[in-house]
């Protein structure tokens, strides 16, 4: 998708004109003819698009931008425990979209607060597993080793460790952090390495990290365009 060369403000005026105001948060109407895409929204070229998505998938519907990202999706999961409805969550739903995760994964409590998500969510598969059993169960019949993140007793560096290109990445709550039950299922626990005096990061920033780390490893970067 090409945005226009001149993006309008919510009354459709573009730079060029006197009465121009930047917009806060997104883009206004298409200017000039509609693009013949079925991928685009009618209501969305007529109003502006708002929404918290990259320029490449402005005025596009949601069922096309979820099929855009089914094309392109990692083969990485990440699994969250969810027993205290922490508000990390959503962060790390939202970070999991910003990566490409392939799903995440919910164990626990179904449900979990939203609002760190930033309606990510919307766009990111994400399922449901009652306990550490039960993603453990899905995650050996689908050929995915279960990867536990968190600094306790027996972990190794997430820098040093061979991080598989197929995993289940799974993640505890602020503060008592991974539960006995997904210690002892994981096939490994990997740690990342701090050099303050902090005992630990927040979960959700760690999640970041970690799913960073296997995208620096494994995953195909955008060439960027030359500088001239």
């Amino acid at each position: 998708m090409t945005i226009p060369p001149t993006v309008p403000d919510a009354r459709g005026a573009t730079p060029a004109s006197a009465d121009w105001q930047p917009l806060t948060h997104g883009v206004g109407p298409w200017p000039g003819e509609w693009p013949a895409d079925e991928r685009y929204d009618p209501e969305l070229l007529r109003d502006g698009d708002r929404r918290n998505v990259i320029d490449r998938f402005r005025y596009w519907r949601m069922e096309a931008i979820v099929a855009e990202l089914d094309r392109t999706r990692h083969p990485f999961h990440v699994a969250i425990e969810n027993w205290q409805h922490d508000m990390n969550i959503g962060s790390i739903v939202r970070s999991a979209n910003a990566f490409g995760a392939r799903a995440v994964h919910i164990v626990g409590r179904r449900r979990w607060n939203k609002r760190g998500a930033m309606v990510t969510d919307k766009y990111q598969h994400v399922e449901h597993h009652a306990d550490v059993a039960e993603l453990v169960a899905w995650a050996r019949d689908a050929g995915l080793p279960v990867i536990a993140v968190d600094n306790v007793p027996g972990s190794v560096p997430i820098e040093t460790f061979e991080l598989p290109e197929r995993c289940v990445m799974l993640f505890g709550q602020e503060g008592p952090g991974i539960s006995p039950a997904a210690a002892e299922a994981a096939e490994a626990i990997v740690e990342i390495t701090q050099f303050g005096s902090t005992r630990s990061i927040n979960a959700s920033a760690a999640a970041a990290i970690a799913m960073h780390e296997w995208v620096r490893r494994h995953a195909r970067l955008p060439r960027l365009p030359r500088s001239r």
